[in-house]
């Protein structure tokens, strides 16, 4: 899926504008402008459009986990993930809003798209795994949709 579509639907979930989207990329030590997240929530067909780079999103999904449920000191950094597939974009959301297996099951049976327990555990499995399977781009949408009407009420 579009990084620049994942941003703007993110965006809406979690009622920030520009400048509160800067600030949770800074969380992570990147420094973004709100210029730059104007840009990178426009649509494809509006004028000012600039597609949304692998670091920023890998950045603001970092700085998401982060601004949800706080730095852990504890323990060091964790080192971005380059590239950012749908797959770990759905593993930082599961983190970042503390998400089981049973609300997972629950936010895609919201919006009428069930998935299996196996089907679902093969999702957050390393990439070289046996069972692992890619993330495809209709169920990260349902996914989003989903979350945000979690989310949002």
């Amino acid at each position: 899926m579009n990084h620049n579509d994942v941003m703007r639907s993110l965006r809406y979930m979690i009622k920030a504008n520009d400048q509160k989207m800067a600030e949770i990329i800074g969380l992570t030590g990147l420094q973004v402008s709100a210029e730059a997240i104007a840009s990178y929530v426009k649509k494809e067909e509006e004028p000012g459009f600039v597609q949304c780079p692998d670091k920023v999103m890998a950045h603001f999904l970092d700085g998401l986990v982060i601004h949800r449920r706080g730095r852990d000191d504890s323990r060091p950094p964790q080192p971005i993930e380059l590239p950012v597939t749908n797959n770990t974009i759905l593993k930082k959301l599961r983190v970042a809003f503390e998400l089981k297996e049973d609300d997972l099951h629950a936010v895609l049976k919201a919006v009428n798209f069930p998935v299996s327990k196996p089907e679902l555990s093969a999702l957050f499995r390393k990439v070289g795994h046996d069972n692992y399977r890619p993330c495809g781009d209709q169920l990260l949408r349902n996914f989003l949709k989903g979350l945000t009407q979690r989310v949002r009420g």
